[in-house]
């Protein structure tokens, strides 16, 4: 995954504006209805998950750091896109986007993801499950994924977009009993 140098502090709320602004984009790029409609589908999810006190308040910082851009309407609305500035940084957190490379300099340690969601959010855990892999984790058990490369960011970043935070432990470990299955599946022998 690219990162983009920012000294701007982003919040989750504000993560989840800037993501849902990018999917405007991504509609009006879409050319398949089953795309534009599932597209839909999943902002409208997320834009009712922010609550209206964080949203006012993230909105306003993200104009603050020129994140945004508030273009006012004739009729006493107003039009938030987002600015080049905003693009880029909301592209660094596309989820979708987000992959896991082995490094060539390992520095001899596993990062290690562990979950124990709940059955009421089902889907959230098969979503974790199938994320953690399409973004190059191996599956140890279940419920525990690990990977050798060094990705907190990543991970923090997938846990706060759920709002798992308190179901996720993401472990850094020294060594695991089965290193060597590990190594020869990451390609690193």
């Amino acid at each position: 995954m690219k990162t983009f140098k920012s000294k701007i502090k982003i919040g989750a709320t504000q993560r989840k504006i800037l993501i849902l602004l990018l999917g405007g984009i991504v509609l009006g790029l879409s050319g398949s209805p089953r795309t534009y409609f599932r597209i839909i589908g999943e902002m409208k999810k997320e834009w009712k998950k922010i609550n209206r006190n964080s949203l006012r308040r993230a909105i306003k910082s993200l104009y603050q750091s020129k994140l945004i851009k508030i273009i006012p309407n004739k009729n006493n609305t107003s039009t938030f896109i987002l600015s080049d500035k905003g693009k880029k940084l909301a592209l660094t957190y596309n989820i979708d986007k987000i992959h896991l490379f082995v490094p060539k300099n390992w520095d001899q340690k596993w990062r290690v993801v562990m979950f124990d969601i709940p059955e009421r959010l089902k889907k959230i855990r098969e979503t974790l499950r199938y994320h953690l892999r399409t973004i190059g984790f191996l599956e140890l058990q279940k419920s525990v994924f690990v990977h050798p490369s060094d990705c907190q960011k990543e991970i923090d970043y997938i846990i706060e977009f759920y709002d798992i935070r308190k179901f996720v432990r993401f472990l850094i470990a020294e060594s695991i009993d089965t290193e060597l299955h590990l190594k020869q599946r990451f390609g690193m022998l």
